[in-house]
């Protein structure tokens, strides 16, 4: 009993398991056996995964060099300053630290939602009697009986069924009910989505009734085994979290080796101790960009308003610099690149092939011959083939808050709205055609039978749909496209229906048959014979239009798409083939991926384009396969068993619409509109993101290094220090918040899509941005320490001559954040106002540094004095000639590389 788990249930016949589980399919277990079982086997839920406590995972926050860099920034400028300054440097790790504790704590909840998911109630027969009983209760060897309407309990081997449909997409991807038949065993290596005799946990019965026994709880259910992948999953670094980290481990080794050596050649030289280790601690506080980890931050959340209003809401900050990375979208198919409403397409009556338009459920769209001619007049063959689809029907269409939806079975629903295209309403319909009795489709038969009263002539019609095989071979006739009798032509209607069946198409067949007008009821014996084959309606579940063109865009900016799903190979590869997918028609199973190791997987994926019919598992090992190629990979996906995948991938999307709260929690992004066109939008503006951060770095670290220069300087000359520790804080701090923050409202650059994804492996800045925060950094060293001297030479006072060198460094950041809008246009191309919070930022820092200079107060705080115009005029000349300067480099560069 203990070795349960590990069995194939599928595989193994009814009275095996019976005598294993040692149970009996009539009477169940007694009181005895199961006190013993729920002992043994413990309640039927899942077990909560050992979670880090609050304090490590906030503590876990603060585990990056560059927390490290500003944590060693505050206890500098704690013994340079005091504790106000230290204070607010500390301040910003805290809250940085408080917003990835926030973000973690969310994506941890993924586990408990998953066993949420089960369910609370059963209905079970012990010691020969029915009775409810929470689902927690459950044990191996339990009876269960099974419903429409139930949520399966646990995953249960069944002895018995009637005309039983179980939705198992959240579990395995495939779009429809799937038919269950509980008696014979299947082959071992039967696929989850295919084992007919089995219902797992969490599952849905759409239709009939079953019973079974059950033969795994808790843990040891596919959700269990599920639950244990989402656990053992690592989440991985993105792209810019890894480039940070590698910046911020040379920044910080840096920034030791250039104090030390500060502070011996100070000791060297002789001066006084106290006096090298102050100046030393301040070249380092000046090296030290103190903003950059907030705006970085602040640039990503706004990423996420504007990603919101583009319906991807962003639940992982670093996602969203992820996605502008994006090598490969590893894509489902239902509902994503698919309208999830199944559609007919194309009907063939009359001996003639029929084209059918339209969008989802809506009852709108026109019939075109198959060379595309409009048809006005829908022939007779046609019209009689829409009205007994539609009447043959135990679904509704409804409009419920201005949308069309079906209640029922979404394939009967297609056949109604396709009746309703030809304007024949249901209530028209049910009035002039009101239904006498009905034969159930039951999976023995392969078809559902309607008997109707025509009010007109008060003649009597069975309506018959079912399978292809099951409508011919109780046919004995057809009619011609005006409806008139004809011999069947048995050979042309199955050929047309292979190649219906090869586009991806579920293809029903319909028939009627005249009834004596004594008949007031309907037998299968009625019906076995001498039908009148009206024709053919091939459905699916068509692609969004907008999904074409997403992907078209996504495969132009280099990004490949691949579609992983459960569904049907055939139905799989045709969708592909609609959107454009390229590779499409390289389609690999499940089954065969199981059969490849991980080197041939990893060799494999790169050069199809489509897997069907995969499980789990298989999700995960793909994912981890495109990873192991260097790939950055976006999946999506909205069931429990989606979740592992989502939580591997780099980045993980999971539908706002169908999706379970188990992929919601797992994911980085969720998609509100459940669209894959929402996803290429999210890449494009991650791509714009990761531009304004670039230019946030590039634009910040010049006024480092040119502090850092000006410092070093000063002690090799032995001079006095032209900026004060207190003023280099002030400038760090402000600058950033005031202008280095405007940087990351930029708008998206034009052609953004049609540049290739960024190689992960690329140093976050290049050597043209390395060449040119150096140049900055220099004019900087040259304007700031340059005026400061001349200020001394000419007598003026060292207060008056620090703040003309704290506003050259602060107004040569204002004209370099006008370069640095864009990284290779000059702002006279992009245009100067499209973005009007630049101006905002420039005029504040303008009026603060008025204040820095004149206000009493900011003058003994800073030790600032007050400038002249001959000062102010100093300043704004260089301050323009170093945007020229950069102007003109970038223009350089520019012509180099073209």
């Amino acid at each position: 009993m203990e070795k349960l788990l590990s069995r194939h249930w599928h595989h193994m016949p009814i009275d095996q398991i019976k005598t294993m589980l040692s149970t009996d399919l009539s009477e169940g277990l007694d009181a005895f056996e199961i006190n013993q079982r729920q002992e043994r086997f413990g309640p039927n839920t899942l077990t909560p995964q050992k979670r880090k406590s609050p304090f490590l995972r906030f503590l876990s926050q603060l585990n990056d060099p560059l927390i490290y860099v500003l944590l060693g920034s505050s206890i500098i400028t704690l013994f340079v300053k005091g504790p106000v300054d230290a204070g607010i440097i500390f301040l910003v790790v805290m809250i940085n630290a408080l917003v990835g504790f926030i973000q973690e704590s969310r994506a941890e909840n993924a586990i408990a939602a998953l066993a949420n998911s089960m369910v609370a109630e059963a209905v079970v027969i012990r010691s020969g009697k029915k009775q409810q009983i929470q689902a927690s209760d459950l044990i191996p060897g339990d009876i269960v009986l099974l419903k429409s309407g139930d949520k399966v309990p646990a995953d249960i081997r069944l002895f018995q069924s009637r005309e039983l449909q179980v939705a198992e997409a959240a579990l395995t991807g495939e779009s429809l009910p799937v038919q269950k038949i509980g008696e014979d065993p299947l082959p071992v290596e039967t696929p989850l989505s295919d084992r007919k005799n089995m219902v797992y946990a969490s599952t849905l019965v759409t239709y009939g009734q079953g019973s079974g026994m059950v033969v795994s709880t808790g843990d040891g259910t596919e959700i269990g085994r599920i639950s244990k992948l989402i656990a053992e999953v690592d989440v991985l670094e993105t792209p810019l979290t890894r480039k940070i980290g590698e910046f911020s481990r040379v920044l910080l080794y840096a920034l030791l080796g250039i104090t030390a050596i500060s502070f011996i050649i100070g000791i060297l030289r002789g001066d006084n101790f106290a006096d090298t280790l102050t100046t030393s601690i301040a070249l380092a506080v000046a090296s030290i960009p103190e903003g950059l980890p907030a705006a970085v931050t602040v640039t990503l959340a706004i990423g996420v308003t504007r990603m919101a209003k583009r319906r991807a809401i962003i639940r992982k900050l670093p996602a969203v610099e992820a996605l502008g990375s994006t090598t490969i979208i590893s894509t489902d198919k239902t509902g994503t690149l698919t309208q999830n409403q199944m559609m007919v397409k194309e009907i063939y009556a009359g001996g003639h092939l029929y084209q059918v338009d339209g969008s989802g459920y809506e009852p709108k769209g026109e019939f075109r011959s198959i060379e595309n001619e409009l048809l006005m007049d829908l022939p007779n063959a046609l019209l009689s083939t829409l009205k007994s689809g539609a009447l043959a029907n135990d679904s509704r269409l409804l409009l419920r808050e201005d949308r069309w939806s079906i209640e029922g079975d979404p394939t009967e629903g297609a056949l109604i709205v396709a009746a309703a295209k030809a304007d024949l309403s249901e209530a028209e319909m049910a009035a002039q055609f009101p239904r006498i009795d009905t034969i159930p489709f039951e999976s023995e038969y392969q078809y559902m039978a309607t008997l109707h009263l025509d009010s007109s002539d008060k003649t009597k019609t069975a309506f018959i749909k079912g399978s292809l095989e099951a409508i011919l071979a109780r046919s004995k006739q057809s009619v011609d496209s005006e409806g008139n009798l004809i011999p069947m032509d048995l050979k042309a209607v199955e050929t047309l229906a292979a190649k219906m069946s090869l586009k991806g198409l579920r293809v029903l067949a319909i028939a009627e048959k005249r009834m004596p007008e004594v008949q007031n009821s309907l037998e299968h014996t009625d019906i076995a014979e001498g039908l009148t084959f009206l024709g053919l309606q091939g459905m699916l579940d068509p692609p969004r239009s907008e999904a074409i063109q997403a992907v078209r865009v996504s495969q132009e900016a280099g990004i490949r798409v691949r579609m992983i799903t459960g569904d049907h190979p055939l139905t799989a590869r045709a969708i592909a083939e609609q959107v454009g997918i390229a590779q499409a028609a390289t389609v690999i199973t499940g089954v065969e991926l199981s059969k490849l190791s991980d080197a041939e997987l990893v060799k494999v994926v790169d050069k199809t384009g489509v897997f069907a019919r995969v499980t789990p598992e298989q999700k995960l090992r793909l994912v981890e396969a495109m990873q192991a190629n260097g790939d950055v990979v976006a999946m999506t996906g909205d069931g429990v068993n989606d979740a592992p995948a989502l939580k591997q991938a780099d980045i993980g999307v999971a539908m706002g619409i169908t999706g379970t709260d188990v992929s919601k929690e797992a994911a980085d992004m969720v998609l509100t509109d459940d669209n894959f066109a929402t996803i290429e939008a999210a890449i494009e503006e991650g791509r714009g993101i990761f531009d304004n951060l670039i230019k946030i770095i590039s634009w910040t670290l010049p006024t480092n290094i040119g502090e850092g220069l000006i410092i070093l300087i000063a002690i090799l000359l032995n001079e006095i220090l032209p900026i004060l520790p207190v003023q280099i804080l002030w400038i760090n701090m402000v600058t950033v918040t005031l202008l280095g923050l405007v940087l990351g409202l930029e708008p998206i650059e034009p052609g953004i899509m049609q540049r290739p994804p960024r190689d992960p492996d690329t140093p976050i800045l290049s050597k043209v941005l390395i060449r040119r925060i150096i140049l900055v950094g220099i004019l900087i060293l040259i304007g700031a320490f340059g005026l400061f001297e001349w200020e001394i030479l000419r007598g003026q006072p060292l207060e008056v001559a620090r703040t003309v060198a704290v506003n050259m460094v602060i107004f040569i950041e204002i004209f370099y954040l006008l370069n640095s809008r864009s990284l290779e246009y000059s702002p006279f191309k992009i245009g100067f106002f499209k973005n009007r919070w630049l101006w905002f930022g420039i005029g504040g820092m303008v009026l603060l540094q008025v204040l820095f200079t004149y206000a009493p107060f900011m003058q003994s705080i800073f030790s600032t004095g007050p400038l002249g115009f001959d000062e102010w005029w100093r300043i704004l000349a260089f301050s323009i000639a170093s945007f020229l300067i950069v102007e003109f480099e970038k223009w350089l560069s520019n012509r180099s590389a073209n």
